[in-house]
């Protein structure tokens, strides 16, 4: 493409390096699952003979179809009749058909959970929070459940900040809603979440049987650390707990500043923008207030389970081209439309090879040269143990002790086509 003239001197060596990370973990989910369900005001909710509905949904949740089996096996050892149903939102290109594909996605079907999975696209009207705010909810759980239970990760948002962010709330705020109800709360616009989604959450609780929540929550390594079934009179106090939990466990990226962050994959299956902004420290508005602050950001490609849902590719300032040429544009824009996010679509500076994204990357950077340049390269935002950085910036690290080397530094190496070879 004749992108040689922004070749500026050498690249610095690179090695990969660990850094240390909270890692506790649950080791066996239906033991967990059976204990979380002996709580008070939880499981003794389940009587013989209810429809009981499992609302699931979030990707890249570790061990979620081994979960939902173990609540499916719990809720029918009491003797109720479950069935999982998507709580999404606008995922899966917002159809029935999309949703459920994605659910076999995260290895959640009937034949998996034990469990019929019920999809559709349809949605109830409970009424409306002042704003006016319509509150719509999945027709199915909304009538033909006698208990409805949301299964969620608990961590912090990427679009806003509050006491309570991605959530059981939220899923019952949002995703319970699917497209139609996604799609009203969105147009509230991401300023009134912290507002809107305890106060839906509410509103919803108090209309529909929903007994308790399953919240999940991760270590930094993206592995299931701690998951609680929260009765609903006290649900909004425990996920602001578990949220500051979930805030301290999870991976960042250490030091004060990266020249140029490399990510090999971006997907839903990783964040719901694609990339954590919690990681990247930055939205489509600008930089985040939070370390480290990062000048420019490089996607190499999409990851394969998020089927073309490219949103959140607008993050990034260069892109490789087969990321671009993988991207559904319905998939994507049904997302990025329904969150009111057209940004997420944006197409950023885009080249053929590994080569001549660092370089371009490198050449829209300020006060730096190639050969000091600190770069980082991870695997995605998701797992951030074991990465790739560069000689100058471990060697900046290094006195802080939050890094180890796992092997000597060496030249960043491209092959003949000027893709990265390590």
């Amino acid at each position: 493409m004749g992108l040689e003239i922004f070749v500026r001197g050498e690249l610095p060596r690179w090695q990969r390096v660990r850094q240390r990370l909270y890692a506790d973990e649950v080791s066996d989910v239906r033991a967990a699952v059976a204990s979380a369900l002996a709580a008070p005001g939880t499981g003794e909710a389940i009587a013989p003979g209810m429809r009981v509905a499992i609302a699931a949904g979030s990707r890249g949740i570790d061990r979620y179809a081994e979960v939902v089996a173990a609540l499916v096996a719990e809720v029918r050892r009491r003797g109720a009749e479950p069935f999982v149903f998507p709580a999404m939102g606008s995922h899966g290109g917002a159809t029935a058909q999309g949703q459920r594909e994605t659910l076999e996605h995260l290895g959640i079907s009937e034949a998996t959970v034990g469990a019929p999975v019920l999809c559709s696209m349809e949605t109830v009207r409970l009424g409306e929070v002042s704003g006016p705010v319509p509150i719509h909810v999945d027709r199915i759980a909304a009538q033909q459940a006698q208990a409805i239970i949301p299964v969620n990760r608990i961590k912090p948002h990427t679009d806003f900040h509050a006491r309570t962010e991605s959530g059981l709330l939220k899923m019952i705020a949002i995703g319970m809603g699917k497209q139609r109800g996604a799609d009203l709360f969105h147009a509230q616009g991401f300023d009134r979440f912290a507002d809107l989604v305890p106060r839906v959450a509410r509103f919803t609780t108090g209309r529909l049987p929903i007994p308790f929540g399953l919240g999940l929550v991760e270590n930094g390594r993206g592995r299931l650390a701690l998951l609680e079934a929260v009765a609903a009179p006290g649900l909004e106090e425990r996920e602001r707990e578990l949220l500051e939990l979930a805030r301290r466990w999870m991976a960042r990226l250490p030091g004060e500043q990266v020249d140029v962050l490399i990510i090999d994959r971006l997907g839903k299956d990783i964040s719901g923008i694609g990339a954590d902004t919690n990681v990247i420290n930055r939205y489509y508005t600008g930089p985040l207030p939070a370390s480290p602050r990062i000048q420019r950001i490089v996607v190499r490609d999409l990851t394969d389970a998020t089927e073309g849902n490219a949103s959140g590719l607008g993050q990034a300032d260069v892109v490789l081209r087969r990321a671009v040429e993988r991207m559904d544009p319905v998939a994507t824009y049904v997302n990025c439309v329904t969150a009111k996010t057209p940004e997420g679509a944006r197409i950023p500076l885009t080249v053929d090879t590994d080569r001549e994204a660092l370089h371009v990357a490198l050449a829209c950077c300020v006060r730096v040269s190639s050969e000091r340049a600190a770069l980082v390269r991870i695997e995605d935002t998701k797992h951030l143990e074991v990465f790739w950085a560069s000689e100058p910036l471990v060697r900046a690290l290094e006195p802080t002790g939050v890094l180890s080397c796992l092997d000597e530094p060496r030249p960043i190496r491209f092959d003949d086509r000027g893709m990265l070879l390590d």
